[in-house]
């Protein structure tokens, strides 16, 4: 999915507002000791504190660097199907003629033919977009509630209808049982379209040159398909994603502990140079201001955290996800306008909420 709408800090915050209210809780505990408990002595000192915070910074963008690179590897597959299937319904239109058949075919018989080809197309990309929509336990939408509530509105095609639901009208009734059989449905997908080009041969609707070019698409789309399997099948290395979630709580923890001391020598500056009743009243709550801090720091490390983990898959149905299911069916769109399909054509999935499926 991708929203097109800029998201706003009440976005943001709707969509962390759950770690908020922990950020509060635990810089809120930490000062009610402090100043009206007494225990003096609860602070830490903020020079080891504030290299944590520098290293959490650096191990934060190595992984949301990596995270983004698995994104735009995955939008950069999916134009490679979109040209790859434009340059099939190309090869469909000029290649398959009556040049060297003893028996010529109408231009019904050819249209039938396109269309059997083009619709089996249009059933793989479906298959590939159900795989790649599929639960993985390391994917954020499986356990973590703040993003089951943020996709509360939008409904995924894939959650909502099943593959078989979904290949009626593209595949024949013996195809459809067959792929549906298979582990891999979308490889099935294209084993059938390879065994088409191989009938088309031996009938001599295509010749040796033009078979071994429809050969090489197949290998091409396959090539495309394996890419999208193995960033779907392959996470981030759970070892630094569970790590830099460890060491954030760790930082989070430990910050008001050393803000506090800072704070609360700071009022004391004030009140020592300033006898006005209201320095002094704000001086001697100065510690208090820890908590807006605390959770301002804590909030933004925390949401540099989740951005990384909901931009490592591409293909979960997250809100800024490659939209696969709009992709698909504009080039569903595309190739079926350039055969000419005398059938009706769908039109575009409608956004939701702003965002694209």
């Amino acid at each position: 999915m991708y929203t097109k709408k800029n998201y706003s800090i009440f976005i943001v915050l709707s969509w962390t507002r759950r770690y908020i209210y922990v950020f509060v809780l635990l810089s809120l505990i930490p000062v009610i000791l402090y100043d009206i408990v007494g225990w003096k002595w609860l602070h830490l000192p903020w020079l080891p504190i504030s290299l944590v915070g520098m290293a959490l910074a650096f191990i934060s963008g190595f992984k949301n660097n990596a995270s983004y690179d698995r994104l735009w590897e995955a939008r950069k597959i999916y134009g490679g199907i979109v040209n790859s299937s434009r340059l099939l319904a190309t090869m469909v239109n000029d290649f398959i003629t009556n040049e060297h058949v003893d028996r010529h075919r109408t231009d019904e018989e050819f249209l039938h033919i396109k269309k059997r080809i083009i619709m089996r197309h249009v059933a793989w990309m479906t298959a590939l977009r159900h795989a790649l929509r599929g639960k993985r336990p390391w994917e954020t939408t499986v356990s973590n509630k703040s993003d089951q509530e943020h996709m509360s509105d939008i409904k995924v095609r894939e959650y909502e209808f099943s593959l078989k639901q979904e290949f009626d009208g593209y595949l024949s009734e013996e195809e459809k049982t067959y792929v549906l059989s298979k582990t891999n449905k979308q490889a099935a997908c294209l084993n059938l379209q390879s065994r088409e080009f191989k009938d088309l041969k031996l009938e001599g609707l295509i010749e040796d040159f033009r078979h071994m070019e429809f050969k090489n698409l197949i290998g091409d789309l396959f090539t495309l398909q394996g890419k999208a399997e193995r960033i779907k099948n392959f996470p981030y290395p759970r070892q630094f994603a569970t790590l830099n979630a460890f060491f954030v709580w760790i930082f989070v923890f430990l910050l008001p502990y050393g803000l506090m001391h800072e704070f609360h020598n700071i009022g004391q500056v004030i009140e020592a140079n300033h006898s006005n009743l209201i320095y002094k009243l704000i001086a001697g709550n100065f510690v208090w201001l820890t908590i807006p801090f605390s959770v301002v720091i804590s909030w933004i490390f925390y949401t540099m955290e989740r951005v990384g983990d909901v931009s490592e898959n591409p293909f979960e149905g997250m809100s800024n996800d490659v939209p696969i299911t709009t992709i698909s069916r504009g080039i569903e769109i595309d190739i079926r306008e350039m055969i000419e399909d005398d059938e009706p054509i769908p039109k575009p999935y409608p956004e939701v909420s702003n965002t694209q499926m």
